[in-house]
């Protein structure tokens, strides 16, 4: 574009505040100063996501709203807020409106955004972090400085037993969008942690609404294979965090 207009030093577009309707992260939050808010163990997943966006250097200037509005398949942040029910808080001179972060990412490099329009929070209800645990685990072609190949976000709330009573489970770098999983939120409820300590536990079925695509990282039958390998783990990950 021949001008950009630099929004990052605005005040009210930065920090993490809690609300009476759940959290409020603003747009242009960096990922540092993410790692560094008070927020309860449901946003476990999204910490650990926020380590894994680029260098050091990247987390200290990257910001979470630059993070959505790319909208790369990739995006590190996608996941766990997918599994914490997140909204996306949008204004122009017309007003303000509020989208589900699902419906907000249209494709890849699309987004629900108008033209005149800027996104100004992110929005996430208290009842989806209430006694829940997130963990965030990705896959890569190295460990460090990579895009990914597969990535999976989970949060969950399990009973006295140990056993989930719910999930949200949601998968990136597979599809155009990162996606939600509720046929295998739904398989979850009730299932207890050795039925899920043997790889492979998760198939097709339980994947159903993901579809992965072939690129230069790795074919869509991978892709699927290690979606559910990544998806296990990040559920087990949250179940050992809440009840190890």
């Amino acid at each position: 574009p021949a001008h950009i207009v630099d929004l990052s030093r605005i005040a009210a577009l930065r920090g993490v505040s809690r609300t009476a309707e759940g959290w409020r992260i603003g747009a242009a939050t960096r990922w540092s100063d993410l790692l560094r808010a008070d927020l309860p163990p449901a946003f476990d997943g999204l910490r650990a996501a926020a380590r894994e966006v680029g260098s050091v250097q990247i987390q200290n200037a990257g910001t979470v709203g630059g993070n959505l509005c790319n909208a790369s398949p990739a995006a590190d942040g996608v996941p766990p807020l997918l599994t914490l029910g997140a909204e996306v808080e949008l204004a122009s001179l017309r007003g303000t409106r509020r989208l589900p972060l699902a419906a907000f990412l249209t494709g890849v490099r699309r987004t629900l955004r108008a033209p005149d329009e800027i996104l100004t929070a992110v929005e996430i209800p208290a009842a989806a972090a209430e006694g829940r645990r997130g963990a965030f685990v990705k896959l890569g072609a190295r460990r460090y400085l990579v895009i990914s190949i597969a990535m999976a976000a989970a949060t969950v709330s399990c009973g006295a037993d140990g056993r989930i009573l719910k999930a949200a489970v949601s998968v990136g770098a597979c599809a155009p969008v990162a996606c939600r999983l509720p046929v295998l939120e739904a398989a979850l409820a009730g299932m207890a942690r050795p039925a899920l300590e043997r790889p492979g536990v998760f198939g097709a079925g339980l994947m159903a609404g993901l579809a992965p695509i072939d690129d230069v990282r790795a074919c869509a039958s991978y892709r699927l294979d290690a979606a559910a390998e990544l998806a296990r783990r990040a559920v087990l990950a949250a179940m050992e965090a809440g009840h190890g």
